[in-house]
């Protein structure tokens, strides 16, 4: 489905725009951009989803807005990815329509399990590595938690959680089909290269 998904985040973008994010991103080499603004306006972060669902058409990727549905249908994003803790998929479902993705967050086999009855077209697995970038990620799952899950269903996984160049290769090892990064990316002074650099890796790692 994809392999490298950046994750916005305001507060370590040095100053630049969440769609300038995208742009490097997309350029760098990124499949997916997740506009992720948990404490802006409504209204400032549709300004943000329209550039970036502009900036993914021309680069020919996908946009997806983290937690808002009604931002992902408002700025005709190609998909919306859920926590836990808000609006079950098959609502979100009915309001943002069968072609577009839902992405569901998960720590356990468990809510996999859940995630998939509920319909859910990939599964956002971690946090994989302790991180700073979510303060509320909770604990670390290892990549035991990811095995498991990869070994009990078939559907996209991607991998969240202090996941860089040093350790993709585990990663991709235990069953993510792509890794999702934040800091990695968007605290970067080249974030197009740095985009580059691990995508590059990812697909080292699937084709070793």
């Amino acid at each position: 489905m994809f392999d490298l998904y950046v994750i916005t985040d305001r507060g370590l973008s040095r100053g630049r725009s969440d769609a300038e994010i995208a742009r490097l991103a997309y350029e760098g080499g990124a499949d997916v951009v997740q506009l992720r603004m948990k404490d802006a306006p409504g209204g400032i972060m549709l300004e943000q989803a329209k550039a970036i669902k502009e900036l993914a058409d021309e680069h020919a990727k996908l946009f997806i807005v983290n937690d808002r549905v009604d931002i992902a249908v408002l700025s005709d994003a190609d998909g919306v990815h859920l926590g836990q803790d808000d609006i079950p998929v098959a609502e979100a479902r009915e309001l943002i329509g069968d072609d577009k993705l839902i992405g569901m967050s998960v720590k356990t086999l468990e809510e996999a399990l859940d995630a998939v009855e509920q319909g859910a077209d990939y599964l956002g697995v971690g946090t994989v590595f302790p991180t700073r970038t979510k303060h509320d990620a909770g604990y670390a799952t290892g990549l035991d938690a990811l095995f498991e899950i990869r070994e009990a269903l078939d559907i996209p996984i991607v991998a969240i959680g202090g996941i860089n160049l040093g350790n993709i290769r585990d990663v991709i090892a235990a069953g993510a089909d792509s890794v999702a990064v934040v800091s990695a990316v968007v605290a970067q002074d080249d974030v197009a290269k740095a985009a580059h650099d691990l995508r590059d890796a990812v697909l080292k790692a699937k084709h070793r």
